[in-house]
């Protein structure tokens, strides 16, 4: 089981950026493939992207070419750009505990470990 902490959510106009991270608690993330995930209000919660433990990486088809996730061995990173209103959501990371490299699912149920989330709003 690890321990995850969300940051770096808050409020930007369109068009705007921002950078969250998921740091691991009082452990490393060489083992876990990384989830970030989304849920706003009335919707159910949703894959944006993940990256595995060897950096492959995927990403929903509503953030590609504006969503840029990166990790180092104690965190995870979501760089936003371009932001819409529609990205106004909770954004939380997942870890997945496993050996096997290049694997990175979008399925939320595999994940076994969550944050606590970041809130994230994107309005003029």
């Amino acid at each position: 089981q690890v321990q995850l902490v969300e940051s770096g959510g808050g409020s930007v106009q369109p068009g705007g950026s921002l950078r969250l991270s998921c740091a691991a608690a009082r452990s490393t993330l060489d083992y876990y493939a990384i989830g970030w995930f989304r849920q706003a209000p009335g919707k159910e919660r949703e894959a944006v992207s993940c990256t595995s433990t060897n950096g492959t990486t995927y990403y929903a088809d509503a953030v590609k070419a504006r969503f840029t996730i990166s990790r180092d061995n104690t965190k995870v990173y979501l760089q936003m750009s371009g932001l819409q209103p529609e990205d106004t959501a909770t954004y939380y990371c997942a870890a997945f505990f496993t050996t096997v490299r290049g694997m990175c699912p979008l399925n939320l149920k595999t994940y076994d470990d969550w944050g606590q989330g970041t809130q994230v709003t994107v309005a003029s």
